[in-house]
């Protein structure tokens, strides 16, 4: 997975393009970059690609995501834009492998739900696609679902640079791990065993600092 670069929820810049939405994914398709995702499930068991668990940052809604129906999000706008939240199956169809998916499914004590939902939904899906997460939990519960799914563990505070790090990727069996830029120069050697995916760079500069991290 050398060299792979990621639209990080999209080409977006929230303002006339929201994140994680239609229009970012169309725009980051145009210039030919994988995607990056995240995804939550509704009251009504529908998977959605939204980043947080409230939504009022993006649509001015003081509400949770997940104590609401489909029908009820599709109401809101992101934004000051006429984009909605998109389903799962949406972005699926849109996408349809012209690009590869990375797909983040957020920590929750509900994890079974909705990784049992994603499998499901991911089934007739039939191009490339990797999924992250920073819990453990799911990884693993995917490692035992389906090993051929390629799994990445998120890591991002510098407590994981200790045994912390070692164990929870000797439990969760990932096949990558996706490490924010301020630790990766020091997890490189930790963990030197593992392919790395970095998040999350902005412009060309960081682009040629970190590639020989990767490649090497």
């Amino acid at each position: 997975m050398n060299n792979l670069i990621f639209a990080h929820r999209g080409m977006f810049n929230n303002v006339d393009i929201p994140e994680n939405s239609i229009l970012a994914f169309k725009k980051a398709i145009k210039y030919n970059y994988n995607i990056e995702l995240d995804i939550q499930i509704t009251k009504d068991n529908i998977i959605v690609v939204f980043h947080d668990k409230n939504l009022f940052r993006m649509t001015k809604t003081n509400k949770y995501l997940s104590d609401l129906t489909y029908e009820e999000l599709y109401k809101l706008k992101l934004l000051n834009t006429n984009q909605r939240i998109p389903t799962l199956l949406e972005v699926l169809k849109l996408v349809n492998g012209k690009v590869l998916l990375n797909i983040e499914i957020k920590p929750t004590r509900h994890y079974k739900k909705i990784c049992n939902r994603l499998i499901k939904e991911l089934q007739n899906y039939k191009y490339d696609y990797i999924i992250q997460s920073f819990s453990p939990l799911i990884l693993k519960y995917f490692y035992r679902k389906n090993k051929v799914i390629k799994r990445g563990l998120l890591m991002s505070q510098k407590r994981y640079n200790n045994s912390l790090g070692k164990i929870l990727i000797k439990y969760s069996k990932p096949n990558f791990l996706s490490i924010s830029k301020k630790y990766v120069t020091e997890y490189k050697e930790k963990y030197k065993n593992l392919p790395i995916m970095i998040w999350t760079i902005k412009d060309q500069e960081e682009i040629n600092k970190f590639k020989n991290i990767t490649n090497n």
